[in-house]
C-alpha cells in the first residue's frame, strides 16, 4: 500500500545544509523529531529528506499521517495501514506491527504528533524496542518526551536566502515577478517581517494577485495584526506572523469563501469537491456558490488541490475552526458532515452487488479519516445513527483488511445502542465476521447466535442469510465442510426476500463446502453460476472467490493451467479490491498449479510474493485447512525442479521486492 505523502504546493526551496544534516541523522538515531511551531514547513522537510535518503538507506519508507486521527485508540491501526499491513492476528496490534516490521531498515514517519503526544510516544518506544532497525521521524510542534528522542528544532527560513527565494518562486507561480531593483529591496522586507515563515510566505505570495507588493509591506510596517480574531492571545511573533498572513488571506476572501473556508475545517481527511459542496452548502450558499469560492480559496492558496481533492494545511484548517465556532456552526457543520459520510456509507453498501462496487470501496478508502470522524461525533450525539453506520462499514472494512478499526467501531456501537432489532443484528453480525477473520471462531460463533435471535424477531431475511454465511464460514476455517453444507443449504432454502450480496455469501459458503468435501460436479456447477451471476453484475469481491474455487477444482483434477488462469482471474479481482488476504489466497493456488506445470522458477517467485502478502495480513498461509497438503507438495516439487540453490534466490528476491509490482508481474501470463 502506498503510504500518503504532503501536498506539494511547489518545488521544495532552500534548506540544503538541514536536509544533509537530518539525512545523516536518520542515519545515526532511531528516533528524531522535527520540533517546530506550525507553518514552519515540517512536514516538507520531513518529505524531501525521507525521499531523498529513503530508498538508498531503507527497506522502505511509511508516511503516516496523524492529522486526520480524531481518536488516540485508532493510532496504531492507522500506523499499521501506513506500513502495510492489513492485520487479520488476534494478538495486540502493536505486537502484529512489530512482527511485520520485524528485522528489516524500515524508516517510518509519523507526521502532526502534537495532538497526540503520549500515544506516539509510547507506540515509538514500544516499536524501537522490538524493532532493532526501525528508525522513526516525527514531526511536532512540541517533543515526544522519550529517552531516546533526538530534538531537531525547525524554525523559519534564513530571511535573507531561503525566505526570498521561496517568495520570489510562489509569486513567480502567480505571475508575479520582480524586475526592479526597489521590487526586491520590498519583497526583502516582507521576508523580514514575516520572519521568514515558510507558510506565512506562501500564503503572502498567493496574495500578490490581489493585493499588491507595496501594499503588503506597507501593511505589515504599520503593525496590522489579529487582533479581532477569534482566540487571539498575545503570542511569540513567529506566531503572530503567520496569524497575520492567514488573517490576510481571510480578508481577502469574499464573505461566501470565508464561510465556506470555515466550514471546510470540519474534514479531516482530502476530500472531494462534491463532498465540500454537500457539506458547505446551506444558509447563503448554494452549490454552485461553494464551488465558486472553492476556485477563489485555491486560487489564494488557502486551500490546495491535489489528485482532484482538497486539503487545508493544519494551520489554516484550525484557523477555520476557530472562525467557525466564532459563527455558532461547529456542531450543525459537524452535523452536516456526519450525514453526509452517512449517506456516502450507505450508499456504498447498496452498491456492492454491482459495477460500482469497486469504485465505492476506493471511495471508502478514499475518505476513511473523515468516515471515522463522523463516527465520533455520531458517538457523542446520535449513537443510533452511528450504529447504523457502522453496519454499513463493518464488512467493507472486514474485506479490506481494517479489522481492528471495525472492532473497534462495531463494539462501542454495540454498547450504546441496545435491543434485538436489526441494526444490534446486523453489528453482531460484522463483529463476527471480524472475530472469525482473525482466528476467534469461538466468539465469532457465539455473534451469529445473537445476530440470528435479532434476525428471527424483527423477521430480516437479509440478517438471516448473512447469519448462514458466517456460520458456515467459521464451520469451513474449522475444517468442518459438512457442517458448512448443511448451514449455508438451509439459508439458502430460507431465502424470502433477502438482499442479493447476502444470498451471494452464502451461495459462496456452499460452493466452498461441496468442493471440501469432495463433490466437484456439483462445486463446479455452483461456482460457474456464481461467477457468471457475478460478471453480468459487474461484481468482483464474489467473482473472484468463484474464481479461487474454480482453481482449486481444476488442481484436484489435474488440470493445472486452467486453475492458474483461474487464480490470475481471481488475483486481479483482488488487486482491484485491495483485498490483501484474498491476493494471499489466490498467489497460494496459482503456486501450485506453476508448480504442476513445471515452471519451478515462477512458482518459487509466486510463493515468495504470497509471504508477503501473509506477512501483511499478520500470520501465516490461511484458509481452509484441506488445502495446506497442496502447497507443501507445490514447493517441494518445484524445489527438485529448479534445485534448492535457485529455488531459494527466486524465493528471497521476491521476498525483497514490492508485493504489488511483483504481483503485477506474475498477473502477466
Amino acid at each position: 500500500m502506498e503510504s500518503w505523502k504532503p501536498t506539494q504546493s511547489g518545488p521544495f526551496v532552500g534548506r540544503a545544509e538541514e536536509v544533509g544534516e537530518l539525512a545523516s541523522l536518520v542515519g545515526e538515531q532511531r528516533l528524531v523529531t522535527l520540533v517546530g511551531t506550525g507553518g514552519t514547513g515540517k512536514s516538507r522537510l520531513a518529505s524531501r529528506v525521507a525521499e531523498d535518503r529513503g530508498p538508498e538507506a531503507f527497506t522502505s519508507v511509511h508516511w503516516a499521517p496523524l492529522w486526520s486521527l480524531t481518536n488516540a485508540a485508532l493510532l496504531i491501526p492507522l500506523v499499521a495501514d501506513a506500513c502495510g499491513l492489513s492485520d487479520h492476528s488476534s494478538g495486540e496490534p502493536v505486537g502484529a506491527l512489530a512482527d511485520w516490521i520485524g528485522g528489516r531498515r524500515v524508516l517510518l514517519v509519523l507526521d502532526s504528533c502534537e495532538h497526540l503526544v503520549a500515544a506516539c510516544a509510547a507506540l515509538v518506544a514500544d516499536l524501537l524496542a522490538r524493532c532493532p532497525r526501525l528508525v522513526v521521524l516525527a514531526t511536532s510542534r512540541e517533543p515526544l518526551g522519550t529517552e531516546t528522542e533526538f530534538l531537531f528544532p525547525v524554525g523559519p527560513l534564513p530571511v535573507d536566502s531561503d525566505a526570498m527565494e521561496l517568495f520570489a518562486e510562489r509569486a513567480g507561480a502567480v505571475g508575479v515577478r520582480w524586475t526592479r531593483p526597489e521590487d526586491f529591496v520590498v519583497a526583502a522586507e516582507v521576508c523580514r517581517r514575516l520572519e521568514g515563515l515558510p507558510l506565512a510566505l506562501e500564503l503572502a505570495a498567493a496574495q500578490l494577485r490581489e493585493r499588491p507588493l507595496s501594499a503588503m509591506a506597507r501593511l505589515l510596517r504599520d503593525g496590522l495584526s489579529l487582533a479581532g480574531a477569534p482566540g487571539s492571545r498575545i503570542q511569540p511573533s513567529r506566531h503572530r506572523a503567520l496569524r497575520t498572513t492567514i488573517g490576510w488571506s481571510h480578508e481577502l476572501c469574499e464573505p461566501h469563501e470565508r464561510l465556506v473556508w470555515a466550514r471546510l475545517s470540519v474534514f479531516r481527511s482530502t476530500v472531494t469537491v462534491a463532498d465540500a459542496v454537500r457539506v458547505c452548502r446551506g444558509g447563503p450558499l448554494t452549490e454552485d456558490a461553494v464551488e465558486r469560492a472553492l476556485e477563489g480559496l485555491v486560487r489564494k492558496s488557502v486551500v490546495t488541490l491535489s489528485d482532484g481533492r482538497l486539503r487545508l494545511y493544519d494551520s489554516v484548517r484550525e484557523y477555520g475552526a476557530l472562525w467557525l465556532a466564532e459563527l455558532g456552526e461547529t456542531r450543525t457543520t459537524a452535523d452536516r458532515h456526519a450525514r453526509r459520510f452517512h449517506e456516502v456509507a450507505l450508499a456504498a453498501e447498496d452498491s456492492w452487488w454491482g459495477p460500482g462496487q469497486v469504485a465505492s470501496s476506493a471511495r471508502l478508502t478514499a475518505c476513511h479519516g473523515d468516515l471515522c470522524a463522523a463516527l465520533e461525533h455520531l458517538l457523542a450525539t446520535d449513537p443510533a445513527a452511528a450504529a447504523e453506520l457502522t453496519g454499513a462499514l463493518g464488512f467493507f472494512w472486514a474485506c479490506s483488511g481494517r479489522l481492528h478499526e471495525a472492532a473497534h467501531y462495531l463494539e462501542e456501537c454495540a454498547r450504546s445502542v441496545s435491543g434485538p432489532g436489526a441494526v444490534v443484528g446486523k453489528l453482531a453480525w460484522g463483529l463476527g465476521v471480524v472475530r472469525c477473520l482473525r482466528g476467534d471462531h469461538d466468539t465469532a460463533a457465539e455473534l451469529a447466535d445473537r445476530a440470528e435471535k435479532c434476525a428471527v424477531r424483527v423477521r430480516d431475511a437479509t440478517l438471516l442469510a448473512d447469519v448462514g454465511y458466517l456460520r458456515g464460514l467459521v464451520m469451513l476455517l474449522r475444517g468442518d465442510p459438512p457442517g458448512a453444507l448443511a448451514v449455508a443449504e438451509r439459508a439458502l432454502a430460507a431465502d424470502e426476500g433477502a438482499a442479493m450480496p447476502a444470498v451471494a455469501r452464502c451461495r459462496l459458503v456452499r460452493v466452498f463446502a461441496l468442493t471440501a468435501s469432495g463433490l466437484l460436479g456439483e462445486a463446479r456447477v455452483g461456482a460457474e453460476e456464481l461467477r457468471l451471476d457475478s460478471m453480468s453484475a459487474g461484481e468482483q469481491w464474489t467473482r473472484s472467490y468463484a474464481e479461487y474455487q474454480l482453481a482449486v477444482m481444476a488442481l484436484r483434477e489435474r488440470r493445472p493451467a486452467d486453475a492458474a488462469d483461474h487464480a490470475r482471474a481471481m488475483l486481479r479481482g483482488k488487486r482491484l479490491m485491495g483485498d490483501v488476504f484474498g491476493l494471499g489466497l489466490g498467489l497460494d493456488l496459482l503456486v501450485v498449479a506453476l508448480s504442476a506445470l513445471a515452471r519451478g522458477e515462477e512458482a518459487a517467485s509466486a510463493y515468495g510474493t504470497s509471504q508477503v502478502f501473509w506477512q501483511m495480513v499478520g500470520h501465516p498461509q490461511r484458509g481452509t485447512p484441506e488445502l495446506q497438503p497442496l502447497r507443501r507438495s507445490a514447493e517441494l516439487s518445484a524445489r527438485k525442479q529448479i534445485g534448492d540453490d535457485a529455488y531459494d534466490r527466486a524465493y528471497r528476491l521476491a521476498t525483497l521486492t514490492d508485493p504489488f509490482a511483483a504481483l503485477m508481474d506474475i498477473l502477466v501470463e
